[in-house]
């Protein structure tokens, strides 16, 4: 069976998703030694069927909205699945970017575990996995189950941050991924693939008003969870906001649009298509300006020869 990388994604994220997709073809060294599917919650029938209803995170029940930024996380919990429990995958969040061979990811020796996955914090011990790149053994992963899992978190069986941090699998399962195969916005010469973890300065959406939940927590007295619950309750999910910064790596919003106007050249992304996304908040409105003064990583690369 070939290896297949999934790249789950919403609406809000289809252009992300995209781009992602055509960087793991891009730098590929053996383009036919796997495929790449986008996983898209509008494709699950189950979200929309839960949209308002209330779930468990973090201790706390929360509305589940669609709409959200990033409603798709429990996609990550879909390869074994859509694969019938066969052969081996990666899954990434669409906000993740190739930029070398994925090749000895993909045929990397997993010593025996069910899952690879990157610390958190550092590489500490201690600290949560990230669940937003993962290589995965789906023979051993049968109890995911994804349609049951989530509605699971409305039956308050389930707490989604265990669930997304991994807390919920037998940690003897899961090696430990290197942090440059989910490098958390840093990119280097090291980096493997570059994740935009800082939601707020996306290169894509500099200038849109903020479509993401902030955090909270159960029990938590900290000034600023006091004010999110205050500001939701009173307002709205998303009041009070601000927009999206920029980023404030100047190569890494080079990296997203010299790959999207690769896309773009190459039919792989319209015009039509960034017009809709723009017209609907998910892509800055200055898209095509950014695009057209941004040289392709052929003519300019990330960083210079050593």
């Amino acid at each position: 069976m070939k290896h297949r990388i999934f790249i789950h994604t919403n609406e809000n994220q289809i252009i992300g998703a995209l781009v992602s997709k055509y960087s793991f073809e891009r730098f590929a060294s053996n383009k036919g030694a796997f495929d790449v599917t986008l996983v898209d919650t509008r494709d699950f029938p189950f979200f929309a069927a839960h949209e308002g209803k209330i779930y468990l995170r973090d201790g706390l029940h929360r509305e589940w909205k669609n709409e959200d930024l990033q409603s798709f996380t429990t996609l990550r919990f879909s390869p074994p699945g859509l694969m019938g429990y066969k052969g081996r995958s990666i899954v990434v969040d669409p906000d993740v970017f190739c930029v070398s061979d994925i090749i000895p990811l993909l045929e990397r020796d997993m010593g025996g575990k069910a899952i690879m996955a990157r610390r958190r914090k550092g590489g500490s011990k201690d600290s949560d996995f990230a669940s937003s790149v993962m290589l995965l053994d789906n023979t051993k992963l049968k109890h995911w189950q994804l349609e049951k899992n989530f509605a699971e978190m409305f039956e308050f069986k389930r707490d989604y941050a265990k669930w997304i941090s991994l807390k919920l699998e037998d940690e003897n399962t899961i090696g430990v991924l290197e942090a440059t195969w989910n490098d958390f916005d840093r990119l280097a010469p090291d980096t493997r693939l570059i994740h935009n973890t800082h939601r707020n300065t996306q290169p894509w959406k500099t200038g849109l008003p903020v479509d993401y939940r902030a955090p909270e927590r159960a029990g938590s007295l900290r000034p600023k969870n006091i004010w999110h619950r205050v500001r939701r309750s009173l307002f709205g999910e998303y009041a009070f906001l601000g927009q999206y910064k920029k980023h404030p790596d100047a190569n890494q919003e080079r990296l997203f649009f010299a790959l999207l106007k690769e896309c773009v050249e190459k039919g792989i992304v319209t015009q039509d298509m960034i017009k809709d996304q723009m017209s609907k908040n998910h892509v800055r409105h200055d898209a095509f300006d950014v695009i057209a003064r941004t040289p392709t990583l052929t003519e300019r690369p990330l960083f210079a020869a050593a």
